[in-house]
């Protein structure tokens, strides 16, 4: 038998979570899922509870940390695509309804430009920026519906070409919202995780309820390099998310200070 997550960094896609998690499962206490991203509440759902926990610790694992060394002791895996995803959120608490949740949000016109080139990385897309900035809306289009009406369907546009959609946050927030108390989740910024890691940890840390630890060498993970933004194509895309950043803002007390 094995045990389930304790916790699991939900989102968002390109904001900093295979850094955070790679560093955090350097804690004594924690125990690292046998891979980061299992995508199970968004890909694979269907195939059960059992096939899950076979990518965590097992039982007496746990029971020789807690019992005999006398340690702390959680598990926990990092999938970024949960947060976007229409179903993950009510089947997360369904399967795990104490679970906390880890939610890195990044300015969003950042995040956009650094998931275009991943996916030009990965070979998945061959339009320009612009270009797929204009065609996202066109891309999408119905594949939400589908979502909605079919609980098991894969949309390879609705993953990868959703470069605006995915910095939409409030709306992803929301629909977590409707499912977890906001004391189950713990929102960070990812330009402060960047600029100051061992605050982000030590946040993470506390709502973990695990003892402080220092960060020796921080390690950024999957960093992209990329060529500099056109400045107007960024300022078109700076004031497309003024009122979905405001919308955040306001649902959630903090202002992020993303107006440029």
């Amino acid at each position: 038998m094995r045990v389930l997550p304790d916790f699991l960094i939900v989102g968002a896609q390109k904001c900093g979570t295979s850094s955070l998690y790679r560093n955090l499962i350097n804690h004594p206490s924690i125990a690292p899922a046998f891979v980061k991203e299992v995508h199970f509440f968004n890909n694979h759902f269907q195939k059960g509870m059992d096939w899950y926990r076979t990518y965590f610790p097992s039982v007496p694992y746990k029971y020789y940390i807690t019992q005999i060394q006398k340690r702390d002791f959680i598990t926990g895996e990092a999938t970024p695509g949960y947060i976007f995803h229409p179903h993950a959120p009510r089947r997360i608490s369904e399967s795990l309804p104490h679970v906390k949740l880890i939610v890195l949000f990044r300015n969003p016109v950042d995040r956009a430009y650094s998931h275009y080139y991943h996916e030009v990385r990965k070979k998945r897309e061959a339009l320009s920026f612009e270009d797929a900035i204009k065609m996202e809306e066109e891309r999408l289009r119905g594949e939400f519906d589908k979502f909605m009406k079919d609980e098991h369907h894969y949309s390879f546009n609705y993953l990868h070409y959703s470069y605006l959609l995915k910095g939409v946050y409030v709306d992803q927030l929301k629909r977590l919202n409707n499912y977890f108390p906001k004391e189950q989740i713990l929102i960070l910024k990812s330009e402060d995780f960047f600029k100051d890691p061992q605050a982000s940890f030590d946040r993470v840390l506390q709502f973990l309820g695990l003892p402080v630890w220092q960060v020796k060498d921080f390690k950024k993970q999957n960093v992209g390099y990329y060529p500099k933004m056109d400045a107007v194509m960024r300022n078109r895309l700076v004031d497309y998310f003024v009122p979905h950043n405001h919308r955040l803002y306001e649902y959630v007390g903090t202002n992020f200070g993303w107006e440029k």
